[in-house]
């Protein structure tokens, strides 16, 4: 997928990222910092947010496609722009295009979930659905681009885009003069190489670090290796960063830029969205939480260090999946069984450890069917809301010193 390369070994410049931002300056928020203490205590650095999932359509990708749409020629804007997205990058084109008074179509996958094909729409785009995975919907605006004399708008390779997600950096410096650190999620590699190459320009001695998932990590393969690499397989619940092809353009900036690739499970993404909505009442999409999974892997302590989250658009069904899970790996709820003589008074023998502990009964299944040798004991089910891993492991304590066999459920 190669879009709008440039003989240039520079490919991109920080008079690039300043000029996009004063194109976009009028449309785009400026998100201000904000200070985490939690991430800071479990970090052991000095974290500030960057919290673009309250940009305008919730996500960065609004900066790339407005730079690179105003710099169209009228020709070009008469024609009208297409892309292809699942995702955020649909939502910032569309509403760039809308803005700028500019047609706009955008293929999406059939799979593409109806709130983000309604959120397109709304923006005032065509969409059309094509195909079951990105790649189709790919090749589909490919087409719908010679058909018509469109102009095709790509999500990460291309200058333009860069650039205009660069200016997110040159809010970073201007806010926080000394950072020493600015993480940043990695999908095709359109985001860090704009910050990348503001920062280097500015402050060569700024770390920019980026973030993949473990098993959707192309860009970090490539990084480590020098050779640009594609993914046969992507498994990630960060889909907005499951790319199996990174831009050959952002690999050349992020090998000159970058000073480190590091990867984040799924399990800590989780925790992540857990954590930001807890704590700082910020909605973000898996992807959007990357940077801020990643602060347990940096290998320096005491420093001011900045997250982004690129995103917020994340839909009411997977968000509350995602806090569940995420309730269970901070120890907040916890499940577990036991075997109970089938006599009276056991039922509240438990209840009363449960009690003395300060464990809150969420849900109890008191089920004689479930015990081997129903005869005598009963199988007793319980789940309960718990302040962190300690606790759970004080009440597993109280059980046992009375007898009980703790099985853990999750």
């Amino acid at each position: 997928m190669k879009e709008n390369l440039v003989v240039d070994k520079e490919y991109l410049t920080l008079s690039d990222v300043e000029e996009a931002r004063e194109r976009i300056k009028d449309i785009c928020v400026n998100t201000k910092l904000i200070y985490s203490s939690e991430f800071s205590r479990e970090s052991g650095n000095e974290v500030y947010i960057k919290p673009e999932n309250l940009q305008i359509t919730g996500a960065f990708k609004l900066r790339g496609a407005l730079n690179k749409i105003c710099k169209l020629t009228e020709e070009q804007k008469k024609k009208g722009l297409i892309a292809s997205s699942a995702g955020n990058h649909a939502q910032g084109v569309a509403y760039a295009a809308n803005k700028l008074g500019i047609k706009a179509t955008i293929v999406m996958p059939e799979t593409t979930p109806l709130i983000k094909v309604q959120a397109t729409k709304n923006y005032g785009a065509n969409v059309v659905l094509k195909g079951k995975v990105y790649d189709e919907a790919y090749e589909e605006a490919k087409r719908l681009e010679k058909e018509h004399g469109y102009t095709f708008v790509h999500p990460f390779n291309d200058v333009d885009v860069m650039a205009g997600q660069g200016t997110i950096a040159l809010e970073v410096m201007e806010e926080l003069k000394d950072v020493d650190a600015i993480l940043v999620p990695i999908g095709g590699g359109g985001l860090i190489s704009g910050i990348s190459t503001a920062v280097k320009a500015i402050n060569p001695n700024i770390k920019v670090i980026g973030v993949q998932g473990e098993n959707a990590n192309p860009m970090q393969i490539s990084f480590n290796t020098g050779k640009l690499t594609y993914a046969d397989t992507i498994d990630t619940i960060a889909d907005g960063a499951a790319v199996k092809q990174p831009g050959d353009i952002t690999f050349e900036v992020i090998k000159k830029h970058v000073d480190e690739i590091v990867t984040v499970s799924d399990k800590e993404l989780m925790e992540a969205v857990f954590i930001l909505l807890e704590k700082h009442k910020l909605v973000a999409e898996a992807t959007g939480v990357m940077s801020l999974a990643a602060l347990k892997r940096l290998d320096f302590k005491g420093k001011k260090v900045v997250s982004l989250i690129s995103g917020g658009n994340i839909d009411v069904v997977t968000i509350a999946a995602l806090l569940n899970h995420g309730l269970f790996s901070r120890g907040r709820i916890f499940c577990f069984s036991v075997k109970l003589q089938d006599t009276p008074g056991q039922l509240l023998k438990i209840s009363k450890i449960l009690s003395d502990k300060g464990a809150n009964v969420i849900k109890l299944d008191h089920n004689q069917f479930k015990a081997i040798d129903r005869l005598k004991h009963v199988a007793l089910e319980v789940t309960v809301e718990t302040n962190g891993h300690d606790h759970i492991e004080e009440i597993v304590k109280a059980l046992n010193e009375e007898g009980y066999n703790v099985d853990k459920i999750y």
